[in-house]
């Protein structure tokens, strides 16, 4: 697939990212004294891969260069990047077929699955974090859904409030934005992650300061601190189960541990 010179610059980007955040020590290479620069340089992580110091170069600088599924491996294996780092890298450089992605419409027995749902906090969300359905509970927990097409990107980045309900907040806005990154990856062409994106870096000074970092992450299960606004600060359990028929679609759903 041909690659535009924006993607180009983007995987270059991403590999640099991976690079600078990788030592010496963590790659098995011996000290050499003094850095100028933080990581690995180009032609160290080019003799850990197997390839072309010059070729590697190109590639990092956008150039209009085609590299293999082996190459990319080797890169990926050489920084030790995650499965979905991997995932992503393999999108950046045009190894994966971009998934199409169209409006949200939401199947009138999917919206009413949170409600079955209650008293735990339940919606569903679609793949720039707007919330298609909820459910009471999940209201009360996060006031934001009671607004008029509610999106949990804006709400955490824009809307002080996000940081009372999110107790750790830092984390939790990096590993939105973190999926967010790995989403817009997997939709290069579609405008509505674009605008997303471009409104966050206007709002956020979080945002103009953590995208460089080039971190992704999959949409996940897992546990959170949160504050009620009756029952105070609890921990949570979440899980996310992706729709059969739209899998950008996901219904999450809360549920707290306080004692049966």
């Amino acid at each position: 697939m041909r690659r535009t010179a924006d993607q180009r610059h983007e995987l270059g980007a991403f590999l640099r990212s991976r690079r600078e955040r990788l030592t010496p020590a963590e790659a098995g290479l011996p000290r050499t004294g003094r850095r100028r620069t933080p990581g690995l340089r180009r032609e160290e992580l080019a003799v850990l891969a197997g390839i072309s110091a010059t070729w590697y170069t190109y590639l990092e600088q956008g150039r209009d260069v085609q590299a293999s599924d082996q190459v990319l491996g080797a890169l990926a294996s050489a920084l030790g990047l995650t499965p979905s780092e991997k995932d992503h890298l393999l999108r950046l450089a045009g190894h994966t077929r971009p998934q199409a992605l169209e409006a949200d419409p939401l199947a009138a027995e999917v919206a009413a699955v949170p409600g079955f749902l209650d008293p735990h906090p339940a919606f569903v969300i679609g793949a720039t974090y707007d919330v298609l359905s909820h459910n009471e509970a999940a209201a009360e927990l996060f006031p934001v859904l009671r607004k008029e097409k509610p999106s949990f990107a804006r709400w955490v980045f824009t809307d002080p409030e996000s940081r009372h309900v999110l107790i750790d907040w830092e984390q939790e806005a990096r590993g939105l934005l973190a999926r967010l990154r790995a989403l817009a990856g997997q939709h290069p062409s579609d405008e509505r992650f674009t605008r997303l994106i471009d409104d966050l870096h206007e709002a956020s000074q979080e945002v103009r300061s953590w995208w460089p970092h080039y971190d992704v992450q999959p949409r996940h299960g897992g546990r959170k601190r949160l504050r009620h606004p009756r029952l105070g600060p609890l921990d949570y359990a979440y899980t996310a189960f992706h729709l059969a028929e739209q899998p950008d679609q996901t219904l999450v759903i809360y549920s707290d541990e306080r004692p049966c």
